[in-house]
């Protein structure tokens, strides 16, 4: 009998400590609407910050990789194997010489194109 006391006690307590939230929720409305929405917008602005620093920092890493290897091909150009190789030097006059030779302008044939509409016969 106490155990059946016991538990029909406790529902009334969870009953009226439910009943009293939803009395404060009327009665207080931003309780009810103002407070979740406030919470998920700081909430949501805290999780994306912490997903854009990790973010960053991936970058930060990868950065410093790349700089690492231009500091040691830099190294390597002083000691001689990057250094060997020198690019011609190329003007653009000969580039536009070497264009003229390979398109002739002036042997052209005309091509007629046909209509969208000229392909159906009706």
């Amino acid at each position: 009998m106490i155990s059946i006391e016991g538990q029909m006690g406790q529902t009334q307590k969870s009953q009226s400590s439910a009943s009293s939230f939803k009395r404060l929720g009327r009665k207080y409305p931003f309780i009810r609407y103002g407070l979740p929405m406030i919470s998920l917008t700081v909430f949501g602005a805290v999780g994306l910050a912490h997903l854009l620093q990790g973010s960053k920092d991936i970058t930060k890493v990868k950065e410093d990789q790349e700089w690492e290897i231009l500091e040691a091909r830099k190294a390597l150009s002083r000691t001689g194997p990057i250094g060997a190789y020198k690019p011609k030097k190329i003007s653009l006059e000969d580039e536009l010489k070497a264009l003229q030779q390979k398109v002739d302008i002036n042997d052209y044939e005309y091509k007629k194109i046909p209509r969208p509409n000229e392909g159906k016969s009706s």
